[in-house]
Parts: C-alpha cells; sequence; structure tokens
C-alpha cells in the first residue's frame, strides 16, 4: 500500500518531524509540503538534515490540489487555521488529520472560552475523533478527521487512564503538574522569555489555572470515568529542547495494595505497544523517550496520605505531536500502529 502524504505547515517543529519520521515509513510517499512564508524554497534549505528526505517544492496551500493529490493531509498550522480548510479537503474525498487544537473539543462553547474565537466548523467538532489511539483505536480506524491530542493532554490521560476508568480516584479532585521543552511553544516563537539566556538554568510556570489544554484532560477523562472529572493544571516550562515530564495527583478512593494498581496499569495497556508501565520502585525519566513514540509512565501509591501519584514522559514532538498523527494515520489505513515508529528513544 502506498499513501500519498500532504503537510500544511512543514516548516514548523511538527511539521519538519512528520517529515523526519515519515522518511522511513514504508508505505508513506510525500507529494505535497506548504508553507505560505516558503513558497518555492526546499524544505532542507531550511532544515538541511532532512535533505533527501522530501525534496519538493513548498508551495502555499490549495486544498482542492491537496485533495487531488493526498491520500491523507496532516494539518500543523496555528490553532483556527484547521477549522477553515478541513470541510473543503473532506467533501474532496481526502482525510484529514489536524495537529493542532480545532477539533479536539466536543463543545464549540468550551473552545470558544479557552480559545477566545467562534468555532467556525461546529459540525466537524461531532464528527471528528479524539485520536489518542491507546482509548480510542476502533473509532480513529473508521475516521475520516482525527483530532490529533495536545502533548500536555497525551501525556497526563494516559497518566490518569487506567486509575479514572478503574475508579480508583476521586475524579472531583485531580491534580496534574507537567514542564515541556521550549520546542513546545513552536518555532515561529521569538519571545524573550524563549531566548537560551532566558531559559538555561531557570524552570517557571505558565498560564496557571487557565491553559487551553485543561477542557481537553477534563473531556477525555470524563468520558472514561462515566462522571465529571476535574482537573487542576500547572504547566511548567523547563531548559530543555525536547520533553514532557507529568506528574498526576489524585486521593485515592479506598486504600489499595500498590501491586494492584501496578498490575491495573499493566493490564489496562497491555496492547498499547508504546506505552510502557515502570517495575515497582522505577520512575520515568524524560532521556528515556527523547526521539521515540513512547510513552513511559511510574505509578506510586502514598499510604501515608492516600493518594495516587502517576509520573509520566513523552517526547512533545512525537508522542505528543508527529509521531502520534502517524500512528492515526496508520490506523486509518488498515495498517499496524506501529508502522515506521519504531525506532527507540536517542541515549544520551
Amino acid at each position: 500500500m502506498e499513501i500519498r502524504i500532504g503537510i500544511a505547515g512543514a516548516t514548523g517543529y511538527a511539521g519538519a518531524e512528520l517529515v523526519r519520521l515519515l522518511a522511513t515509513h514504508p508505505s508513506a510517499r510525500i507529494t505535497l509540503l506548504s508553507s505560505e512564508s516558503s513558497d518555492g524554497a526546499l524544505l532542507s534549505s531550511i532544515y538541511p538534515g532532512l535533505r533527501g528526505a522530501a525534496d519538493i517544492e513548498l508551495q502555499p496551500f490549495d486544498a482542492a490540489r491537496a485533495s487531488s493529490e493526498c491520500d491523507v493531509v496532516f494539518l500543523a498550522r496555528g490553532n483556527g487555521w484547521a477549522m477553515e480548510h478541513a470541510g473543503e479537503l473532506l467533501e474532496n474525498g481526502c482525510r484529514v488529520i489536524d495537529i493542532a487544537a480545532d477539533f479536539r473539543l466536543t463543545d464549540p462553547g468550551i473552545w470558544k472560552d479557552y480559545y477566545g474565537v467562534e468555532h467556525t466548523a461546529p459540525d466537524l467538532l461531532q464528527e471528528a475523533v479524539y485520536g489518542l489511539p491507546e482509548l480510542h483505536a476502533e473509532a480513529i480506524r473508521r475516521a475520516r478527521l482525527v483530532a490529533n491530542p495536545g502533548c500536555y493532554p497525551t501525556s497526563a490521560i494516559l497518566a490518569l487512564a487506567p486509575a479514572v476508568a478503574g475508579q480508583w480516584v476521586d475524579p472531583s479532585d485531580v491534580v496534574v503538574s507537567s514542564a515541556s521543552g521550549v520546542s513546545g511553544a513552536g518555532r515561529s516563537r521569538n519571545d524573550t522569555p524563549y531566548l537560551f539566556s532566558e531559559m538555561e538554568g531557570n524552570y517557571r510556570a505558565y498560564n496557571v489555572a487557565k491553559h487551553r489544554h485543561t477542557p481537553e484532560m477534563e473531556q477525555e477523562l470524563t468520558r472514561l470515568a462515566g462522571q465529571p472529572v476535574k482537573v487542576t493544571f500547572t504547566p511548567h516550562l523547563a531548559p530543555m529542547v525536547r520533553g514532557i515530564h507529568t506528574t498526576a495527583y489524585a486521593d485515592l478512593a479506598d486504600i489499595p495494595d500498590g501491586d494492584a494498581i501496578l498490575q491495573a496499569y499493566q493490564d489496562f495497556y497491555q496492547d498499547a505497544p508504546f506505552v510502557h508501565i515502570c517495575n515497582e520502585g522505577e520512575l520515568p525519566a524524560t532521556k528515556q523517550v527523547t526521539g521515540s513514540n513512547l510513552c513511559r509512565i511510574g505509578v506510586t501509591v502514598l499510604h501515608r496520605t492516600g493518594k495516587l501519584v502517576v509520573t509520566s514522559v513523552i517526547d512533545n514532538l512525537v508522542k505528543g505531536a508527529a509521531g502520534q498523527a502517524i500512528q492515526n494515520m496508520n490506523l486509518m489505513f488498515g495498517l499496524d500502529q506501529t508502522t515506521g515508529l519504531c525506532a527507540p528513544a536517542l541515549y544520551p
């Protein structure tokens, strides 16, 4: 099988990571690369390390052309762009994977509350499938439109899903604290806070209590729990390029044996090839997943305080963006979800 692929927003970090990963995918052929700012250039002129991976000229995005040249288009543009273009692609028979946030939330009112604008394609919100394969693989296989999850929600939801689904924890007060590398801010950011001189040796919180990924976490965890889940989420910027480290805290409904919780996590993810549950007493670290599509999870029961503490790590550009998007593409086209994604992490 050959899958013809287009990438809108190819010059951003997520777009370039798609090209890097697809270069070794046995069924992928990139037929279109879109960039509004680099019309006529080769992607390798911006990312020399991608020379030979996709040596076709960048061009402004045209939905009609993309539909005729591609079986699937990855939309790796900023929030608000995909909802203006996805409909035409779908009408022309092209499948769509949106790496931005346009189709992640099912409620257009919540979208407006967090993103500040009206959603212009609310009908597609009901069709879009939330692209977390560990939870929604069957729906993704049937989907025309997949909403690739955010990087923080991927890490947090995978950390909490078994506990929430198994009703091990109190859903009314879940706390999530995450730290991300600066590549999560995107390539176009030139703000002073993201300069090397500001980030090196520095660590800070931002968007406390109002981050846009909070409703994503609540939406998916509520689906799993069958009752409302309330999340207090605090993101941080860490002095690293790639990676997300999440620590999630929740009150245990009962105080189970730690082995029972660990076994519940292992059972929940037994068919999830990219989720690794750490052994008892082991904790994950971001370097264990760099460059890979893996999520590593550590589970700790605090008997003294009656809390469950779960730590998880992902590469924000791979499992948190491009790698997960390819995992979704594999499912949509009937391939094994690991196809083209089996490379282990880079270390050190």
